[in-house]
């Protein structure tokens, strides 16, 4: 319980640590480099492989040292390989993206701290301006699609050198990248159904190199935050666990950890409720550990016992026992006795070897959590664990039994408490 209890505690006290650490989450970028325009061209215009004549800019934004969002712009032209036929086409292209810090989900801290790799995919819209052959004068809007990869070097907390390598497909292209030829595809050849718009019919790309730059007054930007940096040093750790230590003694050795204790105080081997108060079943102002009579009222000059003992003892005591008075408790999913309770397995041996006629049911009892037949075993196995208790402090076996009942349904499964009691052995005389 006490292991259960500081773990939950340690936990709670990593992830306070944990959320209180923060990150920049603005960047700017800023690259330059090639672009490709792989179709549709006319035929005899080529591009060349490595065209370089692309710019983008862009702002960031990061939701967590994971995932995030960028709004960028992107421009340059298209041109002729040199000895081909001429064009020379302007565009650019405004895209709303997700992003994805790759380096953080695959853990690049493994390998380096200075890695990193972003993924961004998104949409948007985008303009193609032919500047020489037959539609030199359209403006051909489209909208477009993006996905692609950027490495990262850390090279300052503030700044990253940054390259990238794009895929754009523009959607509702109606002429060619080279501005020679209007697009018709041949599954479209019919004018009464062709009004000139096709899906994602053009496909372009981009490799450019250029820098992030960090915004923002923390140490580290999201790009570079390593999870394992939000944990407690070894000084802070010892704190927080000497505090919990502190906070589960036992003072009285009861069994209740002295924050939950209501009586931090009581004697050696005195029986308590699960909230550490001392018991006194009948009520007659003597506690049940020095109580000789526990379930009947009498004076303390005869230690808890009436003057003259009734002649229906046994029947008195019975019906205490079978009502249910008289309980051993468990902690959840466990079939060891909770030390405040194992001396009523003590006053069932003592009330079988005072009344020898007597026999005794001991009954396991489970709360509702889990399954049915795994409760059923758990049941069991804890009145099997009281049986064995009350043959150990002498009693002949024949006189005892055991059975499994399973789940307590008569209780609120929705209390902590009400669980706690549903958690029990109880007895049945015969």
């Amino acid at each position: 319980m006490k292991k259960l209890i500081l773990s939950t505690l340690l936990a709670g006290s990593l992830a306070f640590a944990a959320n209180a650490q923060e990150f920049n989450k603005w960047s700017l970028e800023a690259t330059a480099g090639f672009n490709k325009p792989m179709a549709p061209l006319t035929a005899g215009f080529i591009s060349p492989t490595l065209n370089l004549g692309h710019a983008d800019l862009g702002v960031r934004y990061m939701f967590n040292e994971k995932f995030g969002a960028k709004l960028d712009y992107g421009f340059g032209s298209f041109q002729e390989l040199k000895d081909t036929k001429a064009f020379d086409t302007k565009y650019f292209r405004l895209n709303l993206q997700g992003v994805a810090n790759v380096g953080r989900i695959m853990n690049f801290e493994s390998f380096s701290s200075k890695l990193g790799m972003l993924f961004h995919m998104g949409g948007g819209i985008g303009v193609v301006n032919p500047e020489m052959n037959r539609f030199n004068d359209f403006n051909d809007r489209v909208y477009t699609m993006i996905f692609g990869l950027t490495p990262q070097v850390k090279l300052t907390e503030k700044i990253a050198l940054v390259g990238d390598i794009s895929t754009v497909l523009n959607g509702r292209q109606t002429i060619t990248f080279d501005g020679s030829s209007a697009i018709l595809p041949s599954t479209m050849a019919n004018p009464s159904t062709n009004n000139g718009f096709y899906g994602p019919n053009a496909t372009w790309w981009t490799g450019t190199l250029g820098l992030n730059i960090y915004l923002g007054k923390q140490t580290q930007h999201a790009d570079w935050f390593i999870a394992a940096n939000k944990y407690a040093t070894k000084e802070e750790l010892a704190t927080q666990i000497n505090g919990i230590k502190d906070m589960l003694k036992d003072s009285d050795a009861d069994g209740v950890p002295d924050y939950l204790d209501k009586e931090p105080n009581t004697p050696s081997g005195a029986r308590v409720s699960p909230s550490g108060t001392t018991l006194d079943s009948d009520g007659d102002g003597t506690p049940d550990h020095l109580d000789k009579c526990p379930f009947q009222p009498g004076a303390a000059a005869s230690n808890g016992c009436p003057v003259e003992v009734s002649r229906n003892e046994v029947d008195y005591l019975r019906k205490a026992i079978n009502d249910g008075y008289v309980n051993v408790y468990y902690a959840f999913d466990s079939s060891k006795p909770l030390a405040y309770s194992i001396s009523a397995a003590q006053y069932i041996s003592n009330f079988l070897k005072r009344n020898p006629g007597t026999s005794v049911e001991v009954k396991g009892y489970a709360d509702e959590l889990g399954s049915e037949d795994y409760n059923i075993k758990l049941s069991e196995s804890r009145a099997k664990a009281v049986y064995d208790l009350i043959i150990a402090s002498g009693v002949d076996a024949s006189r005892v039994s055991y059975k499994g009942y399973g789940e307590d349904t008569s209780v609120d499964k929705s209390s902590a408490d009400a669980r706690q009691m549903a958690r029990r052995a109880s007895f049945e005389v015969k």
